[in-house]
């Protein structure tokens, strides 16, 4: 298993030395590395595209893409949320720290099920977060995003989550970009 394990972080870190952006013919989306892949779309959810424009921001999208094993995206596109609308958005955080309640890592829909799994689809080591609260919270209008799919994450030798399909959602400007926050708090639960 050792070796296993071993093996997996020699061929990440040999990924992650040939890490490259390479934009698609939109320059929007774009992939990690060579002879990697990532997964899922960037494409908004249909219940979301009536709320959101595609734009251009270099810069933004730059900030949300993370190179394998480091977390962040794989691939994202840049959208800003059209006038007159209010996007809700879902954020489970560590309430050790009451900052990361607006951080910049938020979802479509509210997280459910198994926390291990959350972990796994959304890339979120236990080092970052016991993930004991949630927030659900309004994008506001005109506020730019990036959404996109999940990069891998070394979290340590024995933990490593690959890419996912699931999609994240970037913000930057925390508490400005949202509003009307409704906050919960985890409790055990088992089963």
């Amino acid at each position: 298993m050792k070796k296993l394990s071993l093996l997996s972080l020699f061929i990440l870190t040999g990924c992650s030395s040939t890490y490259q952006l390479a934009p698609d013919d939109d320059g929007h989306t774009v992939s990690s590395g060579e002879g990697l892949s990532c997964l899922g779309t960037t494409v908004l959810p249909a219940e979301m595209s009536r709320f959101f424009d595609e734009i251009k921001d270099p810069e933004l999208l730059a900030q949300a893409l993370g190179e394998p094993g480091k977390g962040k995206l794989c691939q994202g596109k840049v959208y800003q949320s059209k006038p007159g609308t209010s996007v809700p958005l879902f954020r489970a955080w560590n309430s050790t720290n009451p900052n990361s309640k607006t951080g910049q890592w938020w979802a479509f829909y509210k997280p459910a099920g198994d926390i291990a799994v959350y972990r796994h689809d959304y890339e979120i080591c236990y080092q970052w977060s016991p993930l004991d609260k949630m927030s659900q919270c309004h994008l506001k209008a005109g506020t730019k995003v990036v959404v996109g799919t999940g990069q891998s994450a070394v979290c340590s030798e024995y933990l490593t989550y690959p890419v996912s399909a699931k999609q994240q959602v970037f913000i930057t400007g925390g508490s400005s970009a949202l509003s009307d926050c409704i906050d919960y708090t985890g409790v055990m639960s088992w089963r």
